[in-house]
């Protein structure tokens, strides 16, 4: 999607900020004995109370109104009545449509007693985020999205899950273009004012592959390391982008 109007701008606030708001109370919940299935309809309780959808029901009739990946689940996780467990990572993955408008967030959490490695795993990818979230201004090709991302990645030791990408997103949940994590995949399309788009880096401490749960949906680390994802959807402008979640 092209935001070109302050009112299409408002209605991709508006969704995003219930996103936010969502995940920010997921946070204060995040504690050992919580099951994920639990954490699930929080977040299905507070898009009704809102008046907004689950986007992966909608669009894809997931088993879930969120993804909730544990451990070395790095994406697609389906909740369940799995208790949290002192020491895991719990990555919750909220996207939701209000009024036509999309959008698309994630966080991982620690749960009490996480070790160091794992803190700084989260750390990491929190500030990989970051750093792609600074090179998407329009005019700048998106490719140097992907290498900021890297860059992070690479100094602090981890790997890139290879495949998991950003993407569009504001009229449905999974538009052109995909916003790549490596730079040696990233093409060399411009970045366009209006652009709707998110950023989502999956890393690792092991090799950067992935396989697909017998489920169907989850996804998972092929050496079993532990995984972690942030995310963000933005509007890219000529500036710093108006983030939306």
């Amino acid at each position: 999607m092209i935001a070109k109007s302050d009112s299409e701008i408002a209605g991709l606030k508006e969704v995003g900020g219930i996103i936010r708001n969502i995940l920010d109370t997921i946070e204060t919940h995040i504690r050992v004995g919580v099951s994920t299935l639990e954490l699930d309809q929080l977040v299905g309780e507070m898009l009704a109370q809102n008046g907004a959808r689950s986007a992966p029901k909608l669009a894809y009739d997931f088993p879930g109104y969120s993804c909730i990946s544990l451990n070395d689940e790095a994406a697609h996780g389906i909740p369940s009545n799995r208790k949290l467990k002192k020491g895991e990572l719990v990555n919750v993955d909220v996207s939701a449509e209000k009024n036509g408008f999309w959008a698309d967030s994630g966080r991982s959490f620690a749960v009490e007693g996480a070790s160091d490695d794992d803190r700084f795993l989260l750390s990491a990818t929190r500030q990989a985020l970051a750093a792609g979230i600074e090179q998407a201004r329009a005019g700048n090709p998106i490719s140097y999205i992907a290498r900021a991302v890297e860059e992070v990645a690479t100094c602090a030791g981890f790997n890139i899950i290879d495949g998991l990408v950003g993407h569009g997103v504001g009229r449905h949940i999974h538009e052109p273009p995909e916003v790549h994590n490596t730079f040696n995949s990233a093409g060399d399309e411009i970045l366009q004012e209006g652009l709707v788009i998110t950023i989502e880096p999956f890393l690792t401490k092991g090799i950067g592959a992935y396989r697909e749960g017998r489920d169907g949906w989850t996804l998972l680390t092929l050496d079993r390391n532990r995984a972690a994802q942030f995310e963000h959807t933005l509007i890219v402008t000529k500036e710093k982008p108006i983030i939306v979640t």
